[in-house]
């Protein structure tokens, strides 16, 4: 039982990566929340992917319940902390405890299973995927933005990425002449429309709401960078292996920095206890708490993650 949220689901994959290799034979059961259903249904031996929707009075935990209830269960793996770990009938169960220390989500999630070294979130891919990814996104250098995010005040101007993109794949920045995939929901095109009408035509590629979240790996795979605000979308980046610097303002990169070698943040010069205690800060607000992160200092967070990564490859 893992996350309602995309970008917790996403964390939570390397322990299903983990429980498929320690048991070889087994086949698997996964329930999430409806928006991270297709992460699941490209794995291995999962044999059902159950869609948790949230309910009044929290009957939906009843729903499924009785969804399981039927069967004996190996291993219970709950990532919600509900009771239901103890109602189905089964031979061991492990519950995430929550917890006030500063540990990342990933390495919280590894105590769940008591693993020293917590395994890192993983993506599942056909190769139908890889196909669909290959007709949008083509073989030249891609820098892939995620410019949106589920709350406003974690969205960094749509201004700024512009002035981002621009710099770093004009003449003289890191990635002359790249092309520019810009990645998010459907509903999120308002948002950034400056950015969509600022850059260069002939080399955007716009996939807002073009793409579903195996789709979208498969395409930022092919990229050879990725920024973006935190959010599900930047998980997704850091598990499918792109370089990916996430952008932080009013979330603390402690526990949701994206995961990996290949991976680093950005934040505002003040830090998440500054802005959220800051006399100003309403979190029913969509106005953005990014403002102060310059694109200076992104692009110097940029230099530093691909100067690493070029280093680790040669």
């Amino acid at each position: 039982m893992t996350s309602n949220r995309v970008g917790d689901a996403i964390l939570s994959t390397g322990l299903l990566d983990w429980l498929q290799a320690r048991y070889p034979t087994a086949t698997f059961t996964v329930a999430c929340g409806p928006a991270a259903v297709s992460l699941f249904e490209s794995c291995p031996r999962v044999e059902r992917v159950i869609a948790l929707r949230k309910r009044r009075y929290s009957t939906h935990w009843l729903s499924l319940w009785a969804a399981t209830v039927g069967g004996f269960w190996g291993v219970v793996v709950d990532l919600r902390a509900s009771v239901l770990a103890w109602l189905l009938p089964h031979r061991r169960h492990f519950v995430l405890r929550s917890t006030d220390e500063p540990i990342h989500r990933v390495a919280l999630l590894g105590r769940v299973l008591g693993l020293d070294t917590p395994p890192a979130p993983r993506v599942w891919l056909n190769e139908h995927h890889r196909t669909a990814a290959a007709a949008l996104i083509p073989a030249g250098p891609v820098l892939a933005l995620g410019p949106t995010a589920n709350w406003g005040g974690k969205q960094w101007p749509a201004a700024q990425f512009l002035d981002l993109a621009l710099r770093l794949t004009g003449p003289t920045g890191r990635l002359p002449g790249a092309q520019i995939a810009v990645f998010g929901a459907d509903g999120e095109r308002d948002s950034v429309t400056p950015l969509l009408q600022g850059l260069p035509a002939e080399r955007l590629i716009d996939l807002i709401g073009r793409t579903d979240l195996p789709l979208a790996a498969a395409c930022l795979e092919r990229s050879v960078l990725y920024i973006g605000n935190d959010s599900g979308l930047m998980h997704l980046a850091a598990a499918a292996g792109v370089p990916t610097l996430g952008l932080f303002g009013p979330s603390p990169e402690v526990h949701y920095a994206p995961w990996g070698r290949h991976s680093a943040w950005v934040r505002t010069p003040e830090s998440f206890k500054e802005i959220v205690n800051a006399p100003d800060y309403d979190y029913r607000s969509q106005k953005s708490r990014m403002t102060s992160l310059t694109v200076d200092r992104v692009v110097g967070a940029v230099d530093e993650l691909l100067t690493r990564v070029e280093s680790a490859s040669t």
